[in-house]
């Protein structure tokens, strides 16, 4: 699957697949240290908002459950172009009434916001575009995890501490597409050195919270 520039909404794969995908590269990246700071992060992580992107630089997103069959995906990629666009391009216009819109709106007034997705009836939607407008984002934003395979090579040579995981990222990925990542497998997959045995309990309670089990 590849995203188009600017995205379509149709780009995207089912939103609990894109969680999945995200939930489990945030399950491999908790830490303890992390946890403890609370507050902002970078790399992949969860909190109150959903689940959570941001390389302090040049991408930062959010995926976020709002009730039954219905999320909303936002952020900006440096590659966006929509912020800049003139004339200015409403991001919420069509949006349902049940979008995050303080939050939302919040960020667009602190030139923070690059584009924003939302999904109910079974498929994804965002605002109009101008026909001029070149790039959203989306695509090196998400590309990452719309794309399997992309999604497998992030699994395979991750930079955690701990190493690559010990079990294949074809059965780790699958297990958490599936929603059976159990904690046993986690377990398996992050072996017995020091530093896995010291972060295991922060991956078990991101994995408990993104409902990958």
């Amino acid at each position: 699957m590849t995203i188009a520039r600017p995205g379509r909404p149709q780009d995207l794969p089912a939103p609990d697949v894109l969680w999945a995908r995200w939930g489990l590269v945030a399950v491999l990246e908790a830490t303890v240290a992390a946890e403890e700071r609370g507050g902002h992060r970078t790399g992949h992580w969860i909190d109150g908002h959903g689940l959570r992107l941001d390389d302090c630089g040049c991408t930062w997103w959010t995926l976020s459950r709002l009730g039954e069959g219905r999320f909303v995906l936002y952020g900006e990629d440096e590659s966006s172009g929509v912020k800049w666009h003139e004339p200015a391009v409403d991001m919420l216009a069509t949006g349902p009434d049940w979008l995050p819109y303080e939050r939302l709106r919040e960020l667009l007034e602190g030139y923070e916001l690059g584009c924003v997705y939302w999904y109910e009836n079974g498929a994804w939607a965002r605002a109009p575009y101008p026909e001029d407008l070149s790039d959203d984002g989306l695509d090196c934003g998400m590309s990452r995890f719309v794309d399997r395979a992309d999604a497998l090579r992030n699994l395979a040579y991750g930079d955690q501490e701990w190493g690559r995981p010990a079990v294949p990222a074809e059965e780790l990925l699958t297990a958490a597409e599936e929603r059976r990542l159990t904690p046993e497998l986690l377990r398996a997959a992050v072996g017995d050195s020091p530093a896995a045995a010291r972060e295991l309990p922060a991956m078990l309670r991101t994995l408990e919270r993104t409902g990958l089990g």
